[in-house]
């Protein structure tokens, strides 16, 4: 079961996800950042009740990396538990993706401060 919550906020689009990101979810998820990078430059993905994510989720994030970089989109995971976070580097998406334990560590890099 996942839970996709999203807000704008001081000029940062954030996605909120709570829950499992699978096979059967990952859509929800897709369309979420999809929809974000139509007409955001700062997106914050908050994954702190994010509590497993599938090979489905993390195709995902990785179908997103060309075109952030082609649109100048600065997205930023965080919160993601030690499990998750794992996952993330099992497969080397934390040196292709933004990914930071705190909220304000995330808004500092999406701000470009």
């Amino acid at each position: 079961m996942i839970e996709i919550s999203s807000k704008l906020e001081e000029g940062i689009y954030y996605i909120h996800v709570k829950g499992e990101v699978d096979a059967s979810s990952s859509i929800h998820l897709d369309e979420s950042i999809s929809q974000a990078t139509q007409n955001h430059k700062k997106i914050l993905i908050d994954c702190r009740e994010l509590e497993y994510i599938s090979s489905a989720g993390l195709g995902v994030f990785m179908s997103y990396i060309n075109e952030l970089e082609d649109k100048d989109i600065r997205l930023v995971i965080y919160g993601l538990s030690e499990k998750v976070k794992h996952v993330f580097q099992i497969l080397g998406l934390d040196q292709l993706l933004t990914i930071k334990s705190t909220e304000e560590e995330a808004k500092y890099i999406v701000d470009g401060i």
